[in-house]
């Protein structure tokens, strides 16, 4: 039974594979509608608030399009293969936890959604008797047509064809706005892999500029990066209390994984924690923030009220005279807030974020020439495609808690 539905986005998408019906109606699936695509960023982008499920759906349905171009191109894509790279697309997400990369490696130390993801599929798979083999040969890069898994994940993937466009609509931010339509009419496969035909061209490099300007405008704004250190220093103090066993009080899900720290090994053996994690949404991390703000530990209820009433952190980059501040702020906060010495740290910190929006030697972004060669897009001539673009971006921040004058 084919079903449409109407994305704000893309207009209707289609779903007439019973299979992809199947993946949508997973409760674990339904649980992405639980989880913001752009985690905090409607702290700054009040109109942020779309949900990891639509993008879902929409990278699915981009997914499809682009398979119908290559098999109208003539490069023998089977009704098998475009319900495998529809339904890897589809779960490429489904490992998220709570407010998506804002609490990646929060509750799940030093373990990656894609791994997360990995053993969720792995274990639908197993619960419709081997429906997903296809798409896991597809998500793990094992499947004879490489450009399968490009589709899945490159650097010009449907995944962020989808993101950049819609965290562009719903966020307000124009410049993110990008020709999707044609990027994918100018797809072709040269050599097993992934390439845009030489017209399609400047349609690629506008791609990759906007991808540049949401990262810096957008996704590591600097409210937006504060706000999301907030969110785990939140979580970090709230596992610190609970492993000397202080007893918050949260949902089954969430106490299980404040009071437990999860190997990989543990997460791929235990079907326990795989079910613990797939109840883990953005609501239980929201009604625990709410409950800590009256938590007897000052600092985590500190934290909290923050949190709640957007008194967010204050946030600093590459500031000339960074050590001068940082002892400035340091002595502030060690005046007002009356912490000890060893939770300063929750009030006063340093590090860097960095971008990297294209790299010119991994997964690179192929040009089909009318000659027939293929040339990487950084070594056109007169590309935007610069090395300035190519170049990884890091900057430091200075994050501190500030009083209100």
């Amino acid at each position: 039974m084919s079903k449409i539905i109407n994305d704000p986005v893309h207009g209707f998408l289609s779903f007439p594979e019973k299979e992809v019906l199947t993946i949508v109606n997973h409760p674990w699936f339904q649980r992405l509608r639980n989880i913001m695509q752009m985690g905090v960023a409607h702290f700054v982008y009040p109109g942020a608030v779309h949900t990891r499920f639509l993008h879902s759906l929409g990278a699915c349905h981009l997914m499809g399009k682009a398979l119908e171009e290559l098999q109208e191109k003539g490069f023998g894509i089977t009704t098998q293969d475009s319900t495998d790279a529809r339904l890897a697309i589809l779960l490429h997400d489904i490992g998220h936890g709570p407010f998506s990369h804002a609490l990646e490696h929060s509750l799940l130390e030093g373990i990656g959604h894609e791994q997360v993801s990995s053993v969720i599929i792995d274990r639908i798979n197993q619960q419709h008797n081997g429906m997903l083999d296809g798409a896991m040969k597809i998500f793990g890069s094992q499947h004879p047509k490489r450009f399968l898994h490009q589709l899945v994940s490159s650097q010009l993937d449907v995944d962020r064809l989808d993101y950049l466009s819609r965290d562009s609509f719903y966020s307000g931010v124009s410049e993110g706005v990008i020709g999707y339509d044609r990027i994918l009419k100018m797809l072709t496969i040269r050599n097993n892999e992934l390439a845009v035909e030489e017209k399609g061209i400047y349609s690629v490099e506008k791609f990759i500029i906007a991808r540049h300007i949401m990262y810096w405008q957008v996704y590591l704004h600097k409210t937006v990066l504060g706000a999301e250190l907030l969110l785990v220093n939140i979580l970090r103090r709230a596992k610190e209390l609970s492993m000397r066993g202080v007893q918050l009080p949260a949902t089954p899900a969430l106490s299980y994984f404040l009071n437990n720290t999860i190997s990989l090994e543990q997460l791929k053996q235990d079907p326990g924690v795989i079910d613990r994690f797939c109840r883990l949404d953005d609501s239980d991390i929201v009604t625990a923030i709410k409950t800590w703000m009256d938590a007897e530990d000052p600092v985590l209820a500190r934290l909290c009220y923050m949190h709640r009433n957007r008194s967010l952190y204050k946030v600093v980059l590459d500031h000339e005279r960074e050590d001068e501040l940082y002892d400035q702020k340091l002595a502030v906060a060690r005046r007002e807030i009356g912490c000890t010495e060893e939770e300063l740290h929750y009030f006063v910190f340093r590090g860097t974020t960095s971008n990297s929006t294209y790299n010119a030697v991994d997964s690179r972004i192929m040009i089909a020439m009318k000659d027939g060669s293929l040339r990487n897009i950084a070594e056109m001539k007169d590309s935007l495609v610069n090395e300035h673009i190519a170049h990884k971006v890091t900057k430091r921040y200075l994050c501190f808690w500030q009083p209100k004058s």
